[in-house]
Order: C-alpha cells, then structure tokens, then sequence
C-alpha cells in the first residue's frame, strides 16, 4: 500500500503517544515475534516495534522482513522504533485522501 505525505502525516500524529507493543531482543525476528505483529495490526491497525540492535543494517533487515511477511506499510522509523499500518477487515482508522 502506498501512502501519499498527507496520510502518513496523519498515520504519525496518531501514533505519536502510542508506547511500542512489540519488542524485538537479542532473538530476533522469530515465528512467534511475526505472528504476534499480525495479531497486533489487525487488532489496532497501527503500531509501533522496538527493534533493540544497533547496526543500522540489522534493523532494515528486520523492518524489510516485517513488511514482506505482514503485507503492512512503514509509516516512520525514528532510531529504533519501527510504525508500521496496516488496514484491518474492520477498518477503525480513516485515511485522509
């Protein structure tokens, strides 16, 4: 999904207070970590992840894998907080046009 500047500016100003939901450690990007960001998206819509590595290239990798599996769309990353939208069946949040 892509999203034009207006409705990523809005998608931020929602997620804004939110505090991350998932956390990602020293086990990386596993089955169980993937299965509860799909359980999070379609229940909230939009969340934030904590990716806690310092190589710049591990986290896009496990932002770039996130999206892939999830079919979910990078909001913003700002250090080491990942927020991630993606529209559930049930749709809660309205994007502008």
């Amino acid at each position: 999904m892509n999203l034009n500047n207006k409705q990523k500016q809005h998608l931020k100003s929602i997620a804004h207070p939110l505090k991350p939901v998932v956390m990602i450690g020293n086990n990386g990007l596993t089955k169980a970590v993937l299965a509860e960001i799909e359980q999070t998206l379609e229940h909230h819509e939009i969340i934030k992840i904590k990716i806690t590595t310092e190589k710049r290239e591990t986290k896009s990798n496990i932002a770039d894998t996130i999206v892939d599996k999830t079919n979910a769309t990078i909001v913003q990353i700002i250090g080491n907080i990942l927020v991630l939208y993606r529209p559930a069946k049930d749709r809660k949040i309205v994007l502008p046009r």
